[in-house]
């Protein structure tokens, strides 16, 4: 399945007088990471849980490529792959048993169930402790191992609630580079966080949500470029795979407006201009030969973006 898409259309979720989802209005569509972003209480989870159907909305629909989650759910999420919140294992259980446990209540076949568990593991890379019994594990690897729940049924979608919360560095750092490995399949990621600088590096575009609506759905640098609050310039990361000693033709290429050092091999470039100027950027760092193998949105940038955006809402 490659036509990947999830949608809300109206979507509101009220609990007596107060509105946790209002009329909320938002389509993603295609391969890609999109972060849900917004302060805590601003309606991400709730929004997450009515498109796995977990509560019901008091008005609108949530629909995945294009089926009604409420009214078809078993076709609604049969490609669709969840975390919500998280989700605690019996101790006493090993990893196997109960991915086993997990991929039955799916419906997968007994015949499949054993390749599945070893795939899912295996993308989350926790294969050495499949046989350890989880009370034994520290939060991150739980996390991994409740990610790899979600991957059993081989999803095209997936669906993340905030899933470094409470994590240590480590932790955190290995569950985001899991997210990154699943954008290499071809999935639709859909993941709430509040850690801007995780959304940075993992997330091609943001969806910002407040008091139950959405500010904006955009690309990284479009978002960074309108709402950071420093008029028409944009932020971006550099990495390259060698020291960069000398900036100055960088510094030299028309539309930027300064480099800053991060450490030898990173690189804060400002430039004036939007996605086409960013393209040239890009051809023009290549075409130099100093070693570029990344490129983001500065989480700088995207603080600025988000707090200007919820500012306007306070």
């Amino acid at each position: 399945m490659k036509d990947l898409s999830i949608q809300a259309v109206n979507l509101t979720k009220k609990y007596g007088s107060f509105t946790a989802v209002d009329n909320l209005n938002l389509k993603i569509e295609g391969s890609k990471c999109v972060g849900f972003l917004g302060p805590n209480g601003a309606g991400k989870t709730t929004t997450l849980k009515i498109f796995t159907d977990m509560i019901f909305a008091s008005s609108g629909s949530a629909l995945i490529n294009g089926v009604p989650v409420h009214s078809n759910k078993k076709e609604a999420l049969k490609h669709c792959g969840s975390l919500i919140e998280t989700p605690e294992i019996y101790p006493s259980f090993t990893p196997r048993v109960a991915l086993s446990m997990i991929a039955e209540i799916r419906g997968i076949a007994a015949s499949e169930r054993k390749k599945r568990i070893e795939e899912a593991v295996s993308e989350v890379k926790m294969q050495e402790w499949m046989d350890k019994k989880v009370g034994k594990f520290s939060k991150g690897m739980k996390q991994r191992i409740d990610i790899a729940s979600a991957l059993l049924s081989e999803p095209d979608i997936v669906l993340l609630d905030e899933p470094t919360s409470g994590l240590d560095p480590r932790g955190s750092a290995e569950v985001r580079d899991i997210v990154k490995s699943l954008k290499k399949k071809d999935r639709l990621i859909f993941m709430s966080s509040h850690l801007l600088p995780e959304v940075s590096e993992v997330c091609d575009e943001v969806a910002v949500i407040d008091h139950g609506k959405l500010l904006v759905h955009d690309t990284l640098t479009n978002v960074t470029s309108k709402f950071s609050g420093g008029g028409s310039y944009t932020v971006v990361e550099v990495g390259f795979s060698r020291p960069v000693d000398n900036t100055n033709a960088i510094s030299s290429i028309q539309s930027v407006i300064s480099v800053e050092k991060i450490d030898s091999r990173n690189l804060r470039i400002k430039f004036s201009g939007g996605l086409q100027t960013q393209e040239n950027l890009v051809s023009q760092l290549e075409s130099m030969n100093l070693g570029m193998i990344s490129l983001r949105a500065a989480s700088s940038a995207l603080e600025d973006s988000y707090l200007n955006l919820i500012k306007d809402t306070q």
